[in-house]
Formats: C-alpha cells, sequence, structure tokens
C-alpha cells in the first residue's frame, strides 16, 4: 500500500540513492572520455538486462509477460531511451553542475503530468508557487551563460532539459495502472530491454563509438549496470510505488546539491553566484512540491 510520508525507512533509502546518483554523474562524464555517450547509454542497458532478470529470478519473481503491457512497456522502454540519449549527450557537452540543476527539475515536470493524470497528486496553491520556483531556477541556469565560467554549452543544457522532461515521463508512465501493477523490477526490465536496441541502432548518428578508451572505463560501464541501473534504479522504482511520486521526486533536491560539490571538488568546475542561485531555487521550489498544504 502507498503510502504518503515518509517514515525512517525511506528516508535513509532515499538518502543513498541520493549519494550513489550524484556520483553517477561525474562517472559518466569520466566513461565519456573513452565511449560516445549514445553508444555508452545503449551499453548499459544492454548490460543491465541480464542483472535485472537475474535479480528477479533470484527474488524468486522470474520475468514474465503480463496481458495488457505490451504497448505501455515499449513506450516507457522508448521514453527512458530518450532521457538518458540526452542526459549522457548532456554531461558530456556541458558541466555537471549545469546538467544536474536543469536535470533535476524533473518534479516539475512531473507534478504538473501528476496534477492532469494521477489521482490524488493535484498541484496546491503552495506547490504551484514551487513549481514556479524551480522553472524560475532552471531558466536562470539555461540562461545564463557565465555562471560556470564559460565550461558549459546551451546544446549540453538544452539536453539536460531534455533528460528531466524524459524522466519525469518516466516516472510517470510507472505510475500509470497497467504498468504500477507489475512491480518496479518489471518496468525496469522493459526500460532496459527496449532502451539498449534503440540506443544502440542510433548510436552511430553521434559520432565514432570509441574514443579514448581504457581499461577502467570498461570496469565503470559494468559497474553503472549492476549497481546504479540493477540497484538503484529498482530501489527508486520501489521507493516511487511506495510512496507518493512528488514525494520521492522532490526530495532528490539532495542529488544536485550533492554533484555541485562533487563537480566542484573531483573535476574541478566553477561555482559562480548564478550557478548557487539557479540551484537555490530549484531546490526551494522542489521543497515546496512535497508540501501538501
Amino acid at each position: 500500500m502507498e503510502k504518503r510520508r515518509l517514515d525512517g525507512q525511506g528516508l535513509a533509502i532515499l538518502l543513498g540513492i541520493s549519494l550513489l546518483l550524484a556520483v553517477n554523474q561525474v562517472v559518466v562524464k569520466l566513461t565519456n572520455q573513452g565511449l560516445q555517450p549514445v553508444f555508452f547509454a545503449g551499453l548499459r542497458s544492454a548490460l543491465a538486462v541480464p542483472f535485472v532478470a537475474g535479480w528477479m529470478i533470484w527474488r524468486g519473481k522470474p520475468p514474465r509477460y503480463t496481458p495488457g503491457t505490451l504497448l505501455p512497456g515499449l513506450l516507457i522502454g522508448a521514453v527512458f531511451a530518450l532521457e538518458f540519449l540526452c542526459l549522457f549527450v548532456a554531461l558530456d557537452l556541458t558541466t555537471i553542475s549545469r546538467a544536474v540543476i536543469i536535470f533535476y527539475s524533473m518534479p516539475v515536470w512531473l507534478g504538473l503530468a501528476a496534477h492532469f493524470g494521477l489521482p490524488g497528486e493535484r498541484l496546491s496553491p503552495l506547490r504551484g508557487v514551487g513549481l514556479v520556483l524551480a522553472f524560475a531556477g532552471t531558466a536562470w541556469a539555461i540562461l545564463d551563460r557565465t555562471g560556470s565560467g564559460g565550461q558549459g554549452s546551451l546544446a549540453g543544457d538544452l539536453f539536460a532539459l531534455g533528460g528531466a522532461i524524459g524522466w519525469a515521463a518516466t516516472a510517470f508512465l510507472a505510475r500509470r495502472p497497467r504498468l504500477a501493477a507489475v512491480g518496479p523490477e518489471t518496468q525496469l526490465l522493459w526500460m532496459v530491454a527496449v532502451s539498449a536496441p534503440l540506443l544502440l541502432i542510433i548510436s552511430p548518428a553521434f559520432g565514432p563509438l570509441i574514443r579514448e578508451i581504457r581499461p577502467e572505463h570498461w570496469l565503470l560501464l559494468v559497474l553503472q549496470a549492476a549497481v546504479v541501473v540493477a540497484g538503484g534504479f529498482i530501489t527508486w522504482l520501489w521507493l516511487l510505488s511506495r510512496y507518493s511520486a512528488a514525494t520521492v521526486a522532490s526530495f532528490s533536491f539532495l542529488t544536485p546539491v550533492l554533484s555541485l560539490l562533487f563537480g566542484w571538488a573531483l573535476m574541478g568546475e566553477h561555482l559562480g553566484p548564478s550557478i548557487l542561485g539557479s540551484a537555490a531555487l530549484v531546490a526551494a521550489g522542489i521543497i515546496l512540491v512535497n508540501r501538501r498544504t
């Protein structure tokens, strides 16, 4: 049964997922140095299929087809492919700090979609203010070209925005009755099984598939498939099935904050006042989105 408020278990798991996803932005940017981003995303999905299926078998829930889920499954897989095409390309073209601020505006788009399409998820006036603040922060990050010390790019920012909208669409579809009934593991199996061929087929359009590849890039690819996708995404989808969409999405404000710190500390990225200001607006906005009164 879905819960509306976070308990101690949910809080602890969300904190862990936030840390994992924050580190993941650095891992993706590093792996992009050896593998073209869309090819990397496709390989990651392909490798994740046996990990997810193996997890399901180990849990006593072997993969099986549920009648009526073919079209929703294909759709969520296609949207998942679009989400990570955009995110991986964004992290290749712009800074971690800019990409995560824009990408984690996802609650703006999910809140709007949930207001019209998910029972019990209608926006209150206060949550509406939160959406406006988060939208303003996202627009500020995109329109200001000086906050990252010249390290970002408009194309990368727009890809990050596409990723945010794709992530919101994935979360929205996962909450719809047909897919919500099959559980998070089956949802994720649809996502990786459908996205892998789509991404691999279109990847040559984005340039050479192999860059300056080193052994650590292959290791990071496997860790992405096993830990981030099979572990982190199943857990995130489980949280989404247990708590309200707005609660799970809005709590993710911690990830861009941590990603900003990792980008600055590990990648030497510049954090100007406008980047910090836009991040503060997005964080404040999604905190308000999480309020119920």
